[in-house]
Formats: structure tokens, C-alpha cells, sequence
């Protein structure tokens, strides 16, 4: 026990470094107000009002193509206007305070980065001072309405991931347009120099015969020409009308199908994340950030009340070592059982 005594007086147990009082501070604060600013915008009145806003700048931008309405109603429409600019910074500041404890969830938002960016533009000096610009800007707010209809959302997805797919069928495309324009021009480009005089009215022609629009008079102007002109315009219509646009058509049902996967898991997301946030509110633990991994329970406890806890149980420890009886040193007899105080008689043959 004396050697346990001396043990303790060598080597104290360290203090604890302090912990800043900011660290500490600052998370709950933040989650406090997340919290708060969730609760307004996931507020179905919220999402109405957004989508009522975008409605009346739409119909604000559209007014102002009526000279005589903006001669009289000038000094309005200014004041819609600025009133408009300032309740979607409202809108955007609400949703960027909506993500104070997670705020990288926000920024892997495309749509919250098309909003930033909107709003942001309209208080750049060069936007304001151009009218053009400016009014393109608002009519890129019209495209917002897409964050709450979520059909029309899936469109736009769907129509953003069949870009890829459109480039490819607008190489093919191009190509047999100027393979059979220049076909057009060999043979009928001495009778009908109108239509296939050159490679760019050839080109031009085939591209609205695509739609079948007037393929009746040159297909008759064609067999005045030659007879086996039938067959040029037969494998064009065949190709380009029916194969390319079928191609096309199976790129945007294929891409709208993703999308519909895409919207579904996003959705399955948001509600998981939701129940794992509304499950720490309720424990009184802070939400951990979309992504992160789960982290234990010491890891979101106070740090003082942890090293108390370490302190305890080294103090717990030392005094169930004292408890214990000394251990004689080697060859000093047989071993007494810490039992039942007999010595020790182990059967021949054993260790």
C-alpha cells in the first residue's frame, strides 16, 4: 500500500487542459436556430408563399411589356419589384440558416445554388445598371417553380441527363443530313438549284423534310427528275424521321426513368434524415451532418464530464487494487487462495 501511496505522489494525475467556452457554446446555437429556421421552411404555408411570389414576378415581367400600362404604373411596378428582390433574399437567408449545422448539405444542392445564384445577381452593380440582363435574371426566378412541383422537376432532370444522349444523336444526325444532302445535290441540283443548289440548301431542305412537312411535292418533284428518286427519299424518311427520332425518344424515356430513381432515393433521404434528426432533438443531442459518420456517445458529450468520468474510474481502480492481498514473491511458500485462505494443492500432473 505504501508503494501504491508513493506511486500516487510521483505521478499525479494531470489536470484537465481547459476547453475554450466558445467551442462548447457555438454548436448548440447553431442547432437551435437550424432548427427554428427548419420549422418555417418546411412549413407547407412557407412553400405557398415562395411559389406564389415567383407567380407575381412572372406576372410582374409580363405587365411590363405593355408600354402604356408601365408609363402609368412605373413608380408600382419599381416598388413590386424591390419588394419581390427582397422577400427572396428573405427566402434564401432562411434556407442557408436552415443548414447552419450542416451547411455542406445546402451547397450539394443544385437547386439551392440556381437560388443563390438568382438572387445574388440582382445586387451585383453590373446587373443592376443593365436592363436586359436584369429582366433575363427575373425570368430565370419563373424557373424556380420547379423546386415545388415535383413533376415538373423530374422533367427537368430528366431533360438535363439526356444532354449526353442528345449530342450523340445530333452527331448521327448531322451526318446523314450532309451524307444525303450531298447525294441531293449530285442528282437534283441541275434541275431544282432552289432546294439542292448548294450544300446548305440541301442541307436546309432534308432538315424540314424531317418533319414530313412537304415531303408530298419533293417527292413529285423528284419523279420528274428520275424515277429512282422514290428510293433517295424513301431511305431519308425511313432514317431520319422515323429511326433518329425513335432514338431520341428511347434517350429522353430512359433519362426521365433515372430521374424518377433519382427523386425516389432523394425523397428516402430527406424522410431518413428527418426521423434520425427528429430522434436526436428528442434525445437532446445535436444532429450530426447529412453524410457523417455515426459518431459514439462519448464523442458528443461534455469533455469535462468525460474526464471526471476517466478520474473515477482510476480512483476506482486504485482503491480495488489496495483491496487485494500482496502477492509473495517467488519461493517465499505455498500460495494462500484469495478464497478460502488454505494453500493451494494442485493434483500431480497439472501445471
Amino acid at each position: 500500500m505504501a508503494e501504491h501511496d508513493d506511486r500516487d505522489a510521483q505521478d499525479p494525475v494531470p489536470d484537465p487542459a481547459p476547453v475554450p467556452p466558445v467551442r462548447v457554446a457555438v454548436a448548440p446555437v447553431r442547432a437551435a436556430v437550424a432548427r427554428r429556421a427548419r420549422t418555417v421552411t418546411e412549413a407547407r404555408w412557407f412553400a405557398v408563399t415562395v411559389f406564389v411570389l415567383i407567380l407575381t414576378n412572372a406576372a410582374l415581367l409580363g405587365v411590363e411589356t405593355y408600354t402604356g400600362m408601365v408609363e402609368d404604373w412605373h413608380r408600382w411596378l419599381r416598388l413590386a419589384e424591390h419588394l419581390c428582390v427582397a422577400a427572396f433574399t428573405v427566402e434564401i437567408l432562411l434556407r442557408l440558416a436552415a443548414h447552419a449545422d450542416r451547411p455542406k448539405d445546402f451547397f450539394r444542392d443544385p437547386w439551392n445554388l440556381f437560388d443563390l445564384a438568382v438572387v445574388l445577381s440582382t445586387f451585383l452593380p453590373v446587373v443592376r445598371e443593365n436592363t436586359t440582363v436584369l429582366r433575363l435574371l427575373r425570368l430565370a426566378r419563373v424557373l424556380r417553380t420547379a423546386r415545388f412541383l415535383p413533376q415538373l422537376r423530374i422533367v427537368l432532370v430528366a431533360v438535363g441527363r439526356s444532354l449526353p444522349g442528345t449530342l450523340s444523336f445530333l452527331l448521327v444526325g448531322a451526318l446523314l443530313l450532309y451524307v444525303f444532302a450531298m447525294v441531293g445535290w449530285v442528282f437534283f441540283a441541275r434541275h431544282d438549284p432552289e432546294h439542292y443548289g448548294s450544300i446548305g440548301r440541301a442541307v436546309l431542305t432534308l432538315f424540314l423534310l424531317m418533319t414530313l412537312d412537304g415531303i408530298g411535292d419533293a417527292v413529285r418533284a423528284g419523279l420528274e427528275v428520275s424515277r429512282w428518286s422514290i428510293l433517295y427519299y424513301a431511305s431519308y424518311v425511313l432514317l431520319a424521321s422515323f429511326v433518329l427520332v425513335n432514338v431520341l425518344i428511347g434517350v429522353v424515356i430512359t433519362s426521365l426513368d433515372e430521374a424518377r430513381d433519382m427523386e425516389a432515393e432523394a425523397e428516402a433521404e430527406a424522410e431518413a434524415e428527418a426521423e434520425s434528426g427528429a430522434r436526436a432533438d428528442a434525445q437532446g443531442a445535436p444532429r450530426e451532418p447529412s453524410g457523417a459518420p455515426p459518431q459514439p456517445a462519448d464523442a458528443v458529450a461534455d469533455p469535462r464530464l468525460v474526464r471526471e468520468r476517466i478520474l473515477a474510474a482510476r480512483r476506482a481502480l486504485d482503491d480495488l487494487e489496495r483491496c487485494l492481498p500482496p502477492v509473495p514473491a517467488p519461493g517465499a511458500g505455498p500460495e494462500r487462495s484469495a478464497v478460502t485462505d488454505r494453500p493451494d494443492r494442485t493434483p500431480a500432473g497439472l501445471p
